[in-house]
């Protein structure tokens, strides 16, 4: 099984935005960053955003946010949405199956089992836990340290002391 560009870049997008919250980010930088083509990158946002994973302000000086908290943002949820067809075989789909085999083959049933494993796993992971290394991720991106997770800097001793 192989997930879609969409998914990838749906995935990618929100990992950047977690990355830059809460500042505003623009799809040309966001494609900038991770080399990948703009207009793909916006479909994926324009999705992400009709499904309330993303907000965006329209203007000049406009751009993307993410419209929830990283740790409420699943990623089985993410995968649902942006996958078109998790129909691993054509019995998958009942409409079209066109298999000899089908009424009697339980190969559907095991992929089927795999499938929800897989999806199981992914529902066990939100958006924060792909950012708990944010750091070394903005390093990677040549992005400027996330501003909630950076150290809080150190307070001189003699500056608290009166």
């Amino acid at each position: 099984m192989r997930l879609t560009r969409y998914s990838d870049y749906s995935l990618r997008l929100l990992i950047y935005l977690g990355i830059k919250s809460p500042t505003l980010s623009t799809i040309k930088e966001v494609a900038r960053h991770y080399g990948i083509s703009e207009n793909h990158l916006m479909k994926v946002a324009h999705k992400l955003v009709q499904s309330g994973l993303v907000a965006s302000v329209r203007g000049r000086k406009g751009g993307l946010f993410l419209a929830k908290p990283a740790a409420q943002i699943g990623l089985g949820a993410v995968i649902r949405l942006t996958e078109e067809d998790l129909s691993l075989v054509e019995c998958f789909t009942p409409e079209t199956d066109s298999c000899r085999i089908s009424p009697n083959c339980r190969l559907g049933g095991i992929l089927n089992e795999a499938l929800q494993a897989f999806l199981g796993v992914l529902d066990r992971y939100t958006l924060a836990d792909l950012l708990s290394n944010s750091h070394f991720l903005a390093e990677l991106l040549n992005l400027p340290q996330p501003v909630e997770r950076q150290a809080p800097a150190a307070i001189p001793i003699a500056a608290t002391v009166r």
